[in-house]
């Protein structure tokens, strides 16, 4: 049996698999509800699957294959089994918030930021996966499912996990307002900084917190308002190049001469364009361009800042796929990814749930750009905050993820030539260190 090889990026699973084996025994351990009491959204989900043969078929035999591949699961996390226990499982997650995990001695081990993909690791990486997730049909009711659970995560019952942890639990959890995970999330937030004083400064000196009176959750009212942050006032300087980074990340790769329509599915991943940008009549314009993609941490910030000065063109939200996974990193490949979808990155820029913004650059050396945030497995919410019309300025905010990790482009014409001030590749760097939202990315020429 060939092992997986691949690390977890991003910090959005625990990077040890034993930690989260224990966490996916425990959330399976749970009772679970009957069928006729879940949620309207997964009871709606559970008729159609049942209702249409092909999902029907197909549903089951992904947990089956993903069994038979390897029974102890390659993560070291216990596989489920079935389509009825996946849905008794995904029920009870309806009413959970992420949790930060620590290990036995008490170190940081992350969070299960994606709690369903948790489960869903080996089942979407397998032949009746790919078939499962790419049915327009099956996903949009399993977008209602996770903006059902979005809704929960904006309300003031899911913030417990913000002040309290589980630690007689095995892994057991911490409140992610404790003085040791926000010790972790300010140095998250340093690792790009260029001020050495930045190792010493408090949570509450990095990000805005609405209540910094309130001992308990600092004011914070749900797990999405403290998901979405804001950074303080002049902790994310504007830099001074004609092009800024969008979001706090780290870069994943930089290709040229990109084709208008590629065989994305493809090992080798190309990007798209049409895919990636929903055919929108704007896009024939950018055929020979290049794209530069980056990816966010579990534990960073997740609003989008504009990277140029101009003007808002476009700005859209393509429905896509959850969970699937370029078959080149699934169960049949020589060296499937055990960290889905981190290693399809290029590939789920074509199919995932993503928000298009095109923008006229005022700098004749960019001109029309687009700007792509992708959504990564859990993340069914991408907000966006400007309109068609809008004049925006470098580090204006154009959106925000929501609840979820994520990866995201920047889209440019043939022609444009960029000397980028930040390391990049034109092959996937999974082990990429953040670039500060708003720092210098690029200049022309």
């Amino acid at each position: 049996m060939i092992r997986a090889n691949k690390r977890r990026i991003g910090g959005w699973l625990p990077s040890n698999p034993e930690v989260l084996r224990k966490w996916v025994a425990n959330l399976l351990a749970k009772p679970v509800a009957e069928p006729s009491d879940y949620v309207q959204p997964i009871q709606d989900l559970q008729n159609l699957v049942a209702s249409t043969f092909s999902l029907n078929a197909s549903t089951q035999a992904m947990f089956t294959e993903a069994y038979i591949y390897d029974p102890n699961d390659p993560t070291g996390a216990p596989a489920l089994t079935s389509w009825p226990q996946f849905l008794g499982v995904l029920n009870n997650i309806m009413t959970t918030a992420p949790e930060f995990i620590v290990d036995s001695h008490g170190d940081a081990q992350g969070l299960v930021g994606f709690p369903i993909n948790a489960v869903l690791d080996w089942p979407m990486g397998t032949t009746a996966g790919y078939s499962v997730f790419s049915s327009d049909l099956f996903n949009r009711q399993l977008q209602k499912v996770l903006q059902y659970w979005g809704q929960f995560l904006t309300t003031e019952a899911s913030r417990y996990v913000l002040a309290y942890g589980t630690p007689d639990t095995d892994p057991p959890s911490i409140a992610w307002l404790s003085p040791q995970a926000k010790q972790q999330i300010v140095a998250v937030a340093c690792q790009p900084s260029n001020n050495p004083d930045c190792k010493n400064y408090t949570f509450e000196d990095i990000f805005q917190v609405p209540d910094p009176y309130d001992p308990v959750y600092l004011g914070f009212t749900s797990w999405d308002q403290f998901f979405v942050r804001e950074f303080q006032p002049g902790i994310r300087p504007l830099g001074d190049t004609v092009l800024v980074s969008a979001c706090e990340s780290a870069p994943l790769q930089y290709n040229t001469g990109v084709k208008l329509s590629d065989q994305f599915w493809l090992k080798g991943q190309p990007y798209s364009l049409e895919n990636m940008l929903n055919f929108d009549p704007l896009t024939s314009q950018f055929d020979g361009g290049s794209v530069y993609q980056a990816f966010l941490s579990a534990l960073s910030y997740h609003r989008w800042h504009s990277p140029v000065d101009g003007v808002i063109k476009q700005a859209f939200v393509v429905n896509g796929a959850y969970y699937l996974e370029n078959m080149a990193e699934g169960v049949n490949s020589p060296d499937p990814d055990p960290s889905a979808p981190n290693a399809s990155q290029p590939f789920i820029t074509s199919v995932a749930t993503r928000a298009v913004i095109f923008i006229e650059a005022n700098d004749p050396g960019i001109g029309l750009m687009a700007f792509v945030a992708v959504g990564m497995a859990e993340v069914s919410s991408s907000e966006i905050t400007v309109n068609v019309g809008d004049t925006v300025s470098r580090g204006d905010q154009l959106g925000m993820f929501h609840f979820g990790g994520s990866t995201h482009c920047l889209v440019f014409r043939p022609g444009v030539s960029l000397s980028f001030q930040v390391p990049v590749t034109d092959q996937p760097n999974l082990d990429a260190t953040n670039v500060a939202v708003n720092a210098n990315l690029a200049t022309v020429g």
